[in-house]
Order: structure tokens, then sequence, then C-alpha cells
């Protein structure tokens, strides 16, 4: 699965960040057997593909899966402050229309509404509405769902040890906890989404999957998209 010779690195990393939530049958086209395959099915993505030709538009291509393209809705970055919100939430609500969304209805267009997957898995996504319910189900699903960074403390087998900040819920707020150590599977029967992971590695990961390594830029961008996101859901949820 690791490697760009087939395809670009837009379509790579389009793969890569795809795969994990694929695999377990959320998301995209069912029995594409690798991560490579599901480039050919990127437009059945209907989660991802709006925003990606969003940001395609802003950077004036025709490309949504360009590389900074898709290295803005998976990890964030300055291209996304040239999507204008007003017309990504337009475009998203014709482009859920019928569907039980979270806070996407009654949002108003600001510059937190970002073309980033935080703002589908923690705005668009439905789980938000439960977490005043009980929220150690919506809980889980929004910290897999969301792309996270951490720490390589071990590397076992095809599994490493990652120390990173979970999501948390309290007085009504949501927000990222203190560190926690977690299990991440980087390789599976020998083929992996990414290089092998070293310890002291800032890496991504998005479900039980490590998905990139991350340099200081994209780790600080990755962090910034996450913290606006989550600043809109609060002042949302708190109106």
């Amino acid at each position: 699965m690791c490697g760009d010779n087939a395809v670009s690195k837009g379509h790579s990393m389009f793969a890569r960040y795809a795969f994990p939530p694929n695999e377990l049958g959320y998301c995209g086209p069912p029995g594409v057997p690798e991560a490579a395959g599901l480039v050919l099915h990127a437009r059945e993505f209907d989660g991802a593909w709006p925003y990606l030709r969003a940001i395609a538009e802003a950077r004036a291509t025709d490309n949504p899966l360009d590389a900074e393209v898709v290295a803005s809705y998976w990890l964030g970055g300055p291209l996304l402050d040239k999507v204008d919100p007003a017309m990504l939430l337009a475009r998203l609500r014709i482009a859920f229309t019928g569907q039980f969304t979270g806070l996407l209805d009654g949002l108003a267009a600001s510059p937190g509404v970002l073309a980033h997957h935080s703002f589908h898995v923690l705005v668009v996504y439905p789980w938000v509405r439960f977490l005043g319910h009980d929220p150690a189900t919506p809980l889980r699903v929004l910290q897999n769902c969301r792309i996270r960074w951490g720490t390589v403390g071990s590397v076992v087998g095809e599994h490493a040890l990652i120390t990173c900040q979970p999501l948390t819920f309290n007085a009504g707020t949501l927000a990222l906890d203190v560190p926690v150590n977690e299990w991440v599977r980087w390789s599976k029967d020998g083929s992996s989404l990414a290089p092998a992971p070293v310890p002291g590695d800032t890496v991504s990961a998005h479900w039980n999957w490590i998905c990139g390594t991350l340099n200081r830029a994209e780790t600080e961008a990755l962090t910034t998209a996450t913290q606006t996101t989550l600043d809109l859901v609060n002042s949302a949820r708190h109106r």
C-alpha cells in the first residue's frame, strides 16, 4: 500500500488517509482491497469530495486531487483561508441535503468554517448532537474519525505506541484532553500506508492506522485547524 510509484503525490495522500475508514466500511465504495485502488473511486467519497472541490477552486486548479489541495483537506494550512466560508456552507448544504447532520443547518458563515476534515467530523457528522446525552460513544467515534497527531514512543511488530491528546467533553465543552498512550497499526501483513515509524517521530493517525509522518509545519497546521473547528463547535453549541 505504501509508495508513490504509480500515482501522483496528491492521489497517494488521498488514498492513505481515506483507506482506514474505507477498510472498516464507513466511507467510500465497498470492496476496494488496497489504498491505491481508492483513487479510482475518489468521487464516491461524498464526505470529502465537496471540500476538495472547494479547495481546488480556491487554488485555481481543476484537479481536486492536487497535492496541496489534498494536504489542505486532511492536514490544514494557509490554503484553507482562501475558501469562502459562505460558499462552502452553501455547497455542503446542497451536498448533504436530506441527510441527518450535526451543526451544519444552523451555522452562520465565519472564518471558523474550514474546508478541513475536522470540520466534517465535528460539525457535519451528526455525532456532535449526542454529546449532551451519553458522550462516551460519540467521543470515541469523533476521536477515531478525526485526523490526530501523536509522538511515537515505541514500535512492536506491526503496531506503534503513540502519545496523543484525545477529545474530552466536560461542562458542555469539547476540547483536547491531556496526552495519553494508544496503540495504532502501521502495517498489516507487511503492507503499510506510510514508512515504518521511528520512536520520536510525530505521526498522523486515522482510525486505527498511521497515515504519515508529520513535519513541524504540518503538525502546526493540523493543530490549528483542529482547534479552530473545536472553537467553532463550542461557540455554536453554546448559543
